[in-house]
């Protein structure tokens, strides 16, 4: 599933070195867990640098807050910057661009309304929802999935844009809904729900019961084409960024890479032929600690930038 929103690592000069730091990753392993901090073994040919501590405390800053410092000429701990790099971008979909529509009916005809989504031109999106009626005697409530769903399904989870549109009502009713937690390109989202808002417990037929699935339609997509000057390319297992990549693109570009121990986030980057300013990007909220900045042993990193 996808967590909620993005902000650009903020505009400035970018570091190759970051300052030495205490933290814990703000991103998780592939299982959920909270990953243990990687640490480099020492050979003659490594440069000889104080081993990090195997459990250090959630004090540190990161990446993105380092980056910032290193911007600010007033930053007590001023820290090396790397070469010059234009800072990341991605093409925003122009605002009011329609991304999806289509309509919805139950199975038996009790519900019905129709829907869009539109872009707001900043890598949000909302789903539009028109002419809604019901005549099921308990509200209904609506959400976007990307994994299908069926008639009669329970849910524990309602969705990305989960909405109480309200009922019964033959009065139609509109609503807009803001999609939070959709990422920057939400056609992952291909499945429409709509679901019953009972009341827990609610004395009402087993079919219609709290958060039954009522009905569901497939979202057919068409999002335009965006243009990035961050384009990752996997130029293969190296000293300090020897962790392995866990999916491509539809082109095949890296998307995510699973960090392995001794792993620097300097050295990633160079891996992937981009700044530490775009892996940044790429990963908001992404820590490193120690002296070389190092990343977290079985971290996932985003190398997608429509996976942002």
């Amino acid at each position: 599933m996808h967590a909620p929103r993005r902000a650009l690592a903020t505009a400035g000069a970018t570091v190759a070195v970051l300052a030495a730091l205490t933290g814990c990753s703000l991103l998780r392993g592939p299982t959920g867990e909270v990953p243990t901090p990687s640490a480099r073994t020492h050979t003659a040919e490594a440069t000889p640098t104080p081993t990090p501590t195997p459990t250090p405390t959630p004090t540190g800053q990161s990446a993105s807050d380092l980056l910032e410092a290193s911007a600010n000429p007033h930053t007590p701990t001023p820290v090396p910057s790397e070469a010059a790099a234009p800072a990341p971008v991605l093409t925003p979909i122009p605002a009011g661009t329609v991304l999806a529509q289509g309509s919805v009916a139950s199975p038996k005809g009790s519900v019905h309304f129709s829907f869009r989504v539109v872009a707001n031109g900043d890598d949000t999106f909302t789903a539009q929802y028109s002419n809604v009626t019901s005549t099921l005697p308990v509200p209904i409530g609506v959400g976007l999935f990307d994994v299908a769903r069926r008639v009669g399904d329970g849910l524990t989870y309602h969705g990305v844009g989960d909405r109480n549109l309200g009922g019964p009502t033959t009065t139609p009713l509109a609503v807009s809904v803001p999609l939070t937690g959709s990422g920057v390109d939400p056609s992952h989202l291909g499945t429409l729900v709509v679901y019953s808002a009972a009341a827990p417990g609610q004395s009402v037929p087993v079919e219609i019961a709290a958060d039954k699935v009522l009905a569901v339609a497939g979202v057919r997509w068409s999002v335009p084409v965006r243009q990035t000057n961050v384009h990752p390319v996997d130029h293969g297992s190296v000293a300090n960024a020897a962790g392995r990549l866990t999916a491509t693109t539809a082109a095949g570009a890296p998307k995510s890479y699973v960090v392995a121990p001794n792993d620097l986030i300097g050295d990633v980057a160079r891996r992937f032929g981009i700044s530490v300013r775009d892996l940044v990007w790429l990963n908001e909220g992404v820590q490193v600690f120690g002296d070389d900045q190092y990343l977290y042993e079985g971290t996932t990193l985003n190398l997608d930038p429509l996976g942002r």
